[in-house]
């Protein structure tokens, strides 16, 4: 090694040890020995993350929260639902297909010898096919207070059949699903992950009619849905309407609105943002758990109101005594040596520290491996996609069909004792809901004209944020200038937000049988 080589290299240990030198003071400078910041909050993502890499074998399914009235929205077991199998082809709204599919579904009440009593319920984006409790499954369903002898959807009248949309992750065909075209053999084919093609709210509706078909079901009682279940509520009337007697629309829409967009646009950005997310290829690695964790962080806010979080959790802080399970240190993420006096003024926490914090950070932690982020991104963005406005539908197109021409149906005698009440007369229809209507009104109305001839159910609530009131009033409206003189239109009041339809049993269910019925 010559003089000039031995140099160099000296000059770079010297300036190695400064380095070293100039981190170990400023680490000094900025936290004290034993005083570095703890966040329990960033740890515990670090921590499952381990957990999942720790393990072989796929992650427990959480239980429901405890933390408030929220229905349960476990993950069902394969052995406790039926499936349905479309061996052919299923043509695509924005034109591609697939090659096959699944439906899973279950059932509820008994179908009678003319097949004429059926309900058809939709469901919002994460639920599954388990809408209340069955013999395969005791466990309480989504729609539990909803459905069975006497109530909402009287089992006693009627035949319930619910199913896990197309695109979703609890049984029926999704990108979670392997793709029977990616191999020669099904043994070595792999996921669709967002190989799995874009779909609408339209192609839901088409496979749950084939389903129908295999079933011999010609004609529904009704249709009924809430959230993206009234969207699909509405399509199914669309598509068919002389196969469907009757229609039930709570909390939806039949366009979706910017702000709606928005709002789930935002949680799909946190989704896809998160590294694990992989482009939507993480099947064989981590998934992208703490993208869908903020992302039901973010769907929470929208789900509930502002009054109801004043009223459930104000502006209170959670314990930190040492007792408290849901502190785990006293002061979190502060520097010990900054922290004021004992029983002095409380630090607050960089982590969720107000109730209304760790509410949220609750509800993300129970979902975020519970739900298939793919199937979150492809169900959110059909809804975005979701348009009923003529000019819309002649895009894709769409032909609106001939509106309803056989007659309403008479409810079905009921399976177990009493007898069905006298069909209901309807007033005339008011004038316009909406003080200020849409200038989309007119093509609103000129694209729901297949559904003219139907009666229908619309129920909105004052307090919902995501699906404000407004969109109610809109298909409620543009019903009636259809030529729809049949619309009930309710609009509730409470705290409950969105989740009114899943909250309130006495307006919403009373609603649902007076018209079923």
């Amino acid at each position: 090694m010559d003089l000039l080589e031995t140099s160099l290299l000296c000059t770079l240990v010297f300036l190695c040890f400064l380095c070293l030198a100039v981190k170990s003071l400023c680490g000094e400078l900025v936290a004290p020995i034993g005083s570095a910041p703890d966040f329990p909050c960033v740890d515990a993502h670090k921590a499952r993350e381990y957990r999942l890499l720790s393990s072989s074998s796929p992650p427990p399914t959480t239980t429901s929260s405890e933390s408030g009235p929220e229905p349960p929205y476990a993950r069902p077991s394969p052995t406790s639902y039926k499936v349905y199998h479309h061996s052919k082809p299923l043509a695509l709204t924005y034109g591609s297909h697939l090659p096959s599919f699944d439906i899973a579904y279950e059932t509820w009440g008994t179908l009678n010898p003319q097949k004429d009593n059926v309900i058809l319920l939709h469901t919002g984006l994460s639920a599954s096919s388990h809408a209340a409790s069955t013999k395969l499954n005791p466990a309480d369903g989504w729609w539990q207070k909803f459905i069975g002898p006497g109530k909402a959807l009287d089992t006693d009248q009627f035949y319930v059949i619910c199913t896990n949309v197309l695109g979703g992750c609890y049984g029926s065909t999704g990108p979670s699903s392997l793709d029977p075209t990616s191999s020669s053999s099904p043994h070595d084919a792999t996921r669709y992950g967002t190989n799995f093609p874009i779909l609408s709210i339209f192609d839901m509706v088409s496979a749950q009619f084939h389903l129908l078909d295999c079933l011999g079901i010609d004609r529904l009682y009704a249709s009924v849905g809430c959230s993206m279940g009234a969207m699909q509520s509405l399509a199914a009337v669309w598509l068919h309407p002389d196969r469907v007697g009757k229609v039930v629309s709570i909390s939806g829409s039949a366009r979706s609105s910017p702000g709606s967009v928005a709002m789930r646009y935002a949680q799909r950005s946190v989704l896809m943002a998160d590294p694990n997310w992989n482009n939507g290829f993480y099947y064989d690695g981590l998934p992208p758990h703490t993208g869908m964790k903020l992302a039901r962080q973010i769907a929470t806010i929208t789900y509930r109101s502002g009054p109801e979080w004043d009223h459930r959790f104000g502006r209170k802080l959670r314990d930190l005594s040492p007792s408290s399970s849901s502190s785990p240190s006293p002061n979190p993420n502060i520097i010990p040596s900054l922290t004021a006096p004992k029983n002095s003024i409380r630090v607050p926490a960089l982590c969720p520290d107000f109730l209304i914090e760790t509410y949220l950070d609750h509800q993300g932690e129970q979902f975020c491996l519970k739900y298939d982020a793919n199937s979150l991104i492809y169900i959110s963005k059909a809804m975005d996609l979701f348009d009923m406005t003529l000019p819309a539908l002649e895009e894709l197109n769409l032909v609106p069909p001939p509106r309803a021409t056989v007659p309403d149906p008479a409810p079905p005698q009921q399976t177990a004792s009493g007898s069905s009440k006298p069909r209901r007369s309807y007033p005339p229809p008011s004038a316009h809901l909406s003080p200020h209507p849409s200038a989309h009104l007119p093509s609103l109305a000129a694209g729901l004209s297949p559904l003219a001839n139907t009666p229908a159910l619309i129920l909105g609530v004052q307090s919902d944020i995501l699906f404000p009131v407004e969109q109610q009033r809109e298909v409620a409206d543009a019903l009636r200038m259809a030529g729809n003189d049949r619309v009930r239109y309710y609009e509730l009041g409470g705290v409950w937000g969105h989740d009114t339809f899943l909250l309130d049993v006495l307006n919403v269910g009373g609603a649902i049988r007076g018209f079923l019925s």
